[in-house]
């Protein structure tokens, strides 16, 4: 039996899954100015990936750095949903946002 695949797509949705709260914790406390971070983490785990050797490794870095991009677009839609009140504001932060309708 080749375990490959199976193991590739738990790592895949234990990444997705974690990503999700670091989005959500990054915006809370950083706002959308970090989103340069993950663009640079993106593009290193995906740099990464083309020099790992290992069958397993090299796809999971991969996945890694293209959650770390798409963390960017979720970044600014995080804030979209803060200002529409469905996630938590960082009182620190509330010159930042412009409340919305949700009308």
């Amino acid at each position: 039996m080749n375990f490959l695949g199976l193991i590739i797509a738990v790592a895949t949705f234990l990444v997705i899954g974690m990503f999700h709260p670091i989005v959500i914790k990054a915006e809370y406390h950083l706002g959308t100015r970090c989103w340069w971070a993950f663009l640079v983490a993106g593009v290193g785990f995906i740099v990464a990936s083309l020099f790992a050797a290992n069958n397993v490794v090299s796809p999971i870095l991969g996945v890694i750095g293209c959650s770390c991009l798409w963390s960017i677009l979720e970044l600014f839609q995080q804030k979209k949903r803060v200002e529409r009140g469905w996630f938590p504001m960082n009182p620190k932060r509330k010159e930042e946002y412009q409340p919305q309708n949700t009308h």
